[in-house]
């Protein structure tokens, strides 16, 4: 009821009738909810019909790169920043300077500043531990609080997150130790926290599931997908690294070659609105929108409460760099025994 409430609300809210018409082919790699919520008032406000595919972050850079002599997709929206980065390095995404920049929090726009004006972001999230308070009473284990905390042998087999290889959550977590220790320890660290992974997961939300239903005690994740599966009376409660910690920005990119560039515009900076911006929450995802003037729901994380160290985008963005770190964590940790 709530939420048919909160969606007639905004309709109701919403500048402009369904008068105008067209097209606009939308890849969404944000959780099905939020792509279908987006969706339906769009078309409903702007009598525009958004051909809608939900893919993740990585198979949508793919996608793109197969259909670079040929696009099909007008708009590729959410999902972490660096395959946005790739895409943008590797000359798939349009340059568009949105005049709603200076809407937007800073770190959106360095997104942009950084991709020469080619992705921007929409919303951000730091990477946490979450954990499962009557599992980790149950085992006698304590709330780990650090990354160092996370190398304790109390923890062994206890501990999941995902695959570098194949989710942006895992990437982001590589990336933030390096530029936070330094590679070379960085990566003693990675082969020590092996030894406790009881399983390293192919999507990024799949550590913080396993940890609501009691499959394991501590997620290495996004902290924002926690409320969700705390809402449905999980016992989940998140922590930030006390040594400091990186964040994901979601982003939003147009494809060079749209078939329906003008709409491709229209989407891109309705998005960026207040209003659309709301539909993240209402669709019960917490992360930080990037429009300065919409409303922060009271799940998402208080950024003014985390230490998040000055992650380099552009350069852990770089694909080359993504490649590498990702191949020698597959040769020098994913390798060993556990």
């Amino acid at each position: 009821m709530k939420k048919k409430l909160f969606a007639a609300a905004v309709l109701a809210g919403l500048a402009g009738g369904a008068s105008a018409q067209g097209t606009v082919n939308v890849i969404c790699s944000v959780q099905a909810d939020w792509c279908n919520m987006i969706s339906t008032v769009y078309a409903r406000t702007t009598g525009v019909k958004i051909n809608l595919a939900l893919k993740g972050s990585g198979e949508a850079l793919a996608q793109l790169i197969a259909e670079k002599d040929n696009p099909k997709t007008d708009v590729w929206f959410g999902g972490t920043g660096d395959p946005h980065l790739q895409a943008a390095e590797m000359g798939l995404t349009l340059e568009y300077k949105s005049p709603s920049l200076p809407q937007l929090y800073p770190w959106a726009q360095q997104q942009a500043q950084q991709s020469g004006y080619k992705t921007v972001g929409v919303y951000s999230g730091p990477l946490g531990f979450g954990y499962n308070t009557e599992l980790l009473k149950k085992k006698k284990l304590d709330v780990p609080k650090s990354w160092a905390d996370l190398l304790k042998p109390a923890y062994k087999g206890d501990i999941q997150v995902a695959n570098p290889a194949s989710s942006g959550t895992a990437y982001t977590m590589i990336a933030t130790l390096v530029q936070l220790m330094g590679e070379d320890k960085a990566f003693d660290y990675l082969k020590g926290l092996h030894k406790n992974v009881g399983q390293y997961t192919r999507s990024g939300t799949g550590p913080i599931k396993a940890v609501a239903r009691g499959e394991t005690a501590v997620s290495i994740s996004f902290v924002h997908d926690a409320p969700q599966e705390k809402m449905q009376g999980f016992p989940v409660e998140t922590v930030t690294p006390s040594e400091g910690t990186g964040a994901e920005i979601g982003s939003m990119s147009i494809i060079k070659g749209a078939r329906n560039l003008e709409q491709a515009k229209k989407f891109y900076e309705w998005a960026l609105t207040p209003q659309a911006q709301t539909f993240g929450a209402a669709a019960k995802q917490y992360q930080l929108p990037s429009n300065k003037a919409t409303a922060v729901d009271a799940n998402v994380p208080d950024f003014k409460k985390i230490k998040l160290i000055n992650y380099d985008y552009a350069k852990y963005g770089a694909s080359a760099e993504r490649r590498r770190l990702i191949a020698r964590w597959e040769k020098d940790v994913n390798s060993l025994p556990r």
